[in-house]
């Protein structure tokens, strides 16, 4: 008698938890077809055309400049934490860097191999107008008095006519400047995209 009673206490207990875990099912059903902000759609009930999930998370990171590439954004983050190391010649690591081995160093942490000089990074992409740049084309300059190209930046910003590019000077180590500033607007000399 007593095993019959205990088979009856687990059968009570065990539709509780199917009926619970049901209408728990429902309520997120009823509840998910409700948004109004998904994109994905499923049928779950033959008397309903569509049941819609919302497939958007508050955690979600969306790029809203369709035009930004997402490893451009990643480039530029791995240079710009090496803003503030000062300025070495031939340098490519922390303890300084020249401009062509800040480009070298940056590049190189995504398995893309650049030359190692400005000139000669120079000849490799697509020569771009400057109205067309974008974030992670390269900048190129010539500077005192040379006769080829001889400095080299990552463009970082683009806010209308204004273009901000990331490089290590020879003054001021690892920096952000602007083209609009009249010494890089005097030097400048191109832009090239690297990636696409």
């Amino acid at each position: 008698m007593k095993n019959i009673f205990k088979i009856a206490l687990l059968l009570i207990a065990f539709s509780g938890t199917f009926a619970a875990n049901n209408t728990m099912h429902n309520v997120i059903l009823n509840e998910v077809s409700t948004l109004n902000t998904s994109t994905k759609s499923f049928n779950t009930d033959p008397k309903k055309k569509n049941t819609v999930l919302n497939d958007k998370n508050a955690t979600d990171i969306f790029i809203e400049n369709n035009t930004e590439s997402y490893l451009a954004l990643q480039l530029i983050n791995v240079a710009s934490d090496k803003l503030g190391t000062g300025y070495r010649s031939g340098g490519t690591t922390p303890a300084g860097f020249d401009c062509s081995g800040l480009m070298y160093s940056t590049f190189k942490k995504f398995d893309i191999t650049l030359p190692r000089s400005s000139h000669e990074m120079a000849e490799i992409g697509t020569e771009i107008n400057p109205e067309n740049a974008k974030k992670g084309d390269l900048i190129f300059f010539i500077n005192r008095g040379q006769h080829r190209i001889n400095h080299v930046g990552m463009i970082v910003e683009v806010n209308g006519d204004e273009i901000k590019f990331i490089h290590s000077s020879t003054q001021g180590g690892v920096i952000i400047s602007s083209l609009k500033e009249s010494y890089y607007e005097r030097t400048f000399k191109q832009i090239n995209r690297i990636i696409e």
